[in-house]
């Protein structure tokens, strides 16, 4: 225990790429102010009008959260029609091959309950587990939605590597079992990213031609992304486009 302790400080300790950063100082900052709106759960005002294509959504939250601080989101898919459903792996510490698993064990379940694959909404890490799983099993996912993930870049270009280091014990360069995470699922995968985004570097949210589908900018905070109206419309939106895995 406390060699594996001792191993996973080291680790976060190490230095960084060089001329790789996260956002500024600055925005970091306002994702602190942000955390007590989205530990409130606080609902945007916003008309939302039914889906035109209902669907099965499995949400995946990001790091170090869990599917509660998901909730004005979930809200609003289902205020619009869509069903949701966690992604049964608890709190997310970290891309291990046991999640990684009960995930596409979970898109299984959900694909056989329904008839019809659901569709995958990341936040953040949580779009990683979502784009790694819809390659791994593209019949069980009809489409992915990324909200500010990481998968394009640098791993570094962020301001969580380190204590992603220090919580899930290897390096964001190379997660257990996965070659490259700016492969593009063989399904439609759109990528919500925020210039203002204190956490991620919007360019890794963004990604570039061949890695997503489409992209979408937002104006909100990293850690407002799941209650932003803006994020929300764009998710519905999404998921209103034909069913076309596209």
């Amino acid at each position: 225990m406390a060699a594996g302790l001792i191993g996973r400080i080291a680790l976060a300790l190490q230095p960084g790429p060089k001329g790789i950063r996260g956002p500024s100082p600055g925005l970091l900052a306002k994702e602190i102010a942000a955390l007590p709106a989205l530990f409130a759960g606080r609902q945007p005002r916003m008309d939302i009008a039914p889906a035109a294509h209902p669907a099965t959504v499995l949400l995946v939250p990001g790091f170090l959260t869990g599917p509660g601080l998901l909730r004005p989101l979930r809200r609003a898919l289902k205020a619009a029609g869509h069903g949701c459903a966690e992604w049964g792996q608890g709190i997310n510490l970290g891309l291990d091959q046991r999640n990684l698993d009960g995930l596409v064990a979970r898109m299984a379940q959900l694909a056989e309950r329904d008839g019809r694959p659901p569709a995958l909404v990341g936040w953040s890490l949580g779009g990683l587990f979502a784009r790694e799983a819809a390659r791994r099993a593209p019949a069980h996912a009809a489409r992915v939605i990324t909200m500010g993930s990481p998968f394009s870049g640098n791993r570094h270009a962020n301001n969580a590597w380190r204590l992603y280091h220090l919580v899930a014990g290897h390096d964001v360069d190379h997660p257990p079992g996965i070659a490259n995470l700016a492969a593009k699922p063989p399904v439609r995968t759109l990528a919500i990213w925020s210039g203002r985004d204190g956490v991620v570097c919007p360019q890794s949210a963004a990604g570039q031609p061949g890695e997503r589908d489409a992209s979408v900018e937002v104006g909100c905070a990293h850690m407002h992304m799941p209650l932003d109206a803006a994020t929300i419309r764009a998710v519905l939106a999404e998921l209103d486009r034909s069913a076309d895995r596209g």
